[in-house]
């Protein structure tokens, strides 16, 4: 018996006013999958994702989660359901250390976030801290408070952050933005790295680079439609793809 995609939507469609930021939106995301979401500003990538969250409500069409419909539920709901998300600008608490940040959303995570480093469970959240911050290569910033942090380091521990519930599919919104250019292929090899296999990703990117190296599949967006699905070789290749978005060939930036 096969299992149903991770991701499953049909018909999305949602307007702001005379603008339509999503039509008809069909797709299937299957388990495993490294799914990149490109296209200019404003060509519906954010929608998309802030739909899938539950930030937005659509118009039109249904999301299943493994065969759940998860359609319009709101953000919290659809967290417990198995997406989690990180952010452009990654959401820490600034005046607590890698580690404090972590013992928190652990505790968020698992109803102990009254007092996640009193209560009777507050070994096991260290050692699960711990764990995430060897993951993610964050130990020398363990005792660093987030204000102080470099852009890339607070982008690691953002999404170190997210993935505290283990989530089936986990949304990430442009990870290699503000991170200098000579390092944002350590930072990807890092995520890819830390994310298991059991974690279907699916990463807005502006880079075409990190594209290209990174995703399995790629889906191209512009006003609001999906122009492009398919390898990053074939879509970043595709006629309409590179009119509308790169404007040349793969490795362009956008």
């Amino acid at each position: 018996m096969s299992h149903p995609p991770v991701l499953d939507v049909r018909g999305l469609g949602k307007r702001f006013g005379p603008i339509v930021a999503a039509s008809g939106i069909d797709l299937r995301v299957t388990p495993g999958e490294r799914v990149g979401l490109i296209g200019t500003n404003g060509a519906g990538k954010t929608t998309f994702v802030n739909m899938v969250t539950g930030y937005i409500r659509p118009d039109a069409g249904t999301i299943r989660l493994a065969g759940r419909d998860i359609t319009g539920r709101p953000p919290r709901a659809i967290v417990r359901s198995g997406v989690c998300r990180s952010f452009q600008v990654p959401q820490l608490f600034l005046s607590m250390t890698a580690e404090q940040n972590l013992i928190t959303a652990i505790g968020i995570s698992n109803g102990s976030a009254q007092a996640p480093f009193a209560s009777p469970s507050s070994r096991e959240i260290r050692e699960a801290a711990d764990t995430l911050l060897k993951r993610f290569r964050l130990q020398k910033f363990r005792h660093q408070v987030a204000i102080e942090m470099a852009g890339g380091v607070r982008k690691l521990l953002d999404i170190a952050m997210a993935i505290t519930r283990t989530p089936t599919l986990l949304l990430l919104d442009e990870p290699t933005s503000g991170v200098a250019a000579d390092q944002k292929f350590e930072l990807m090899d890092i995520i890819m790295e830390a994310l298991s296999l059991e974690v279907t990703v699916l990463f807005v990117e502006h880079d075409m680079d990190i594209v290209e190296r990174y995703a399995t599949r790629v889906l191209a967006f512009y006003e609001g439609t999906v122009i492009a699905d398919g390898s990053p070789k074939d879509v970043l290749s595709d006629d309409k793809v590179r009119n509308h978005i790169t404007g040349t060939a793969g490795g362009a930036q956008c």
